[in-house]
């Protein structure tokens, strides 16, 4: 099971990731892979989870390798699993895979061919990956959400949010036709906002996170949410994610 959580900027999708990422840590029989795929890398700092190298990491490496001669298309394929492990940064039943901010120009198609096929090999030998994607669409145009399961779209109450999440949606419905898509309210803090939500579009509300005081402090005091304690926000967010998976 491939879970993206996507949504426009601000709407607090990351925080929904990590709190994601805490219900499944809690579950010590399953290993779920966490990849933090926005450049700024805000999922590995809400984890609290500081990773050694990331996917552009490896990738910059590989090319590098590639444009020496270093290694050919063989060697790539033995290499990369190797290499991808060392990306990883585990805590408990949980490995986090941080994709990085991209530094170099040029497009080398064969060794980003290799690694988006080593990338679903990887997801495959985990129970359940949940990717924080990027804000907005750019990855659903870049096909990144191509092989997941289902899209978790997150909006706060704004319409502004919304109208994001349904372009989300429309543009990955043709990248990810077999992939379901729902929407998750966040920041409530009137259950009737959620009602004038469910009126104004045609996403499947699939819940709603209220305003919860200690998500926010943790947020502004940069704590791990893998510490978070139950409340509220976690709640509502382990609810979701039991329906999903």
């Amino acid at each position: 099971m491939i879970l993206a959580i996507s949504g426009k900027g601000g709407v607090g999708k990351t925080t929904i990731a990590a709190v994601a990422a805490r219900a499944l840590a809690r579950d010590g029989s399953r290993r779920s892979l966490i990849v933090d795929a926005d450049p700024a890398g805000g999922l590995a700092m809400a984890l609290g989870m500081k990773p050694g190298r990331t996917l552009n990491d490896v990738r910059k490496e590989l090319i590098h390798e590639v444009k020496e001669g270093a290694r050919d298309e063989r060697d790539l394929a033995v290499s990369i699993d190797y290499l991808l492990a060392e990306a990883l940064t585990e805590r408990g039943n949980l490995a986090l895979l941080s994709i990085g901010r991209p530094e170099d120009a040029g497009c080398y198609c064969k060794v980003n061919v290799i690694l988006k096929d080593a990338i679903k090999g990887l997801a495959a030998r985990f129970d359940e990956t949940v990717v924080d994607a990027e804000a907005g669409i750019e990855q659903v145009n870049r096909k990144v959400l191509g092989s997941v399961d289902y899209v978790l779209l997150v909006a706060d109450t704004s319409m502004k949010a919304v109208r994001t999440a349904e372009t989300i949606s429309a543009v990955g419905a043709t990248m990810a036709p077999g992939a379901g898509f729902g929407l998750l309210v966040n920041r409530v803090t009137d259950e009737g906002q959620v009602e004038q939500v469910r009126a104004a579009t045609d996403l499947e509300v699939v819940g709603w996170v209220p305003e919860d005081p200690t998500v926010r402090r943790f947020d502004e005091e940069e704590l791990s949410f893998l510490d978070l304690p139950d409340c509220p926000a976690s709640d509502a967010i382990d609810a979701v994610l039991a329906s999903i998976l």
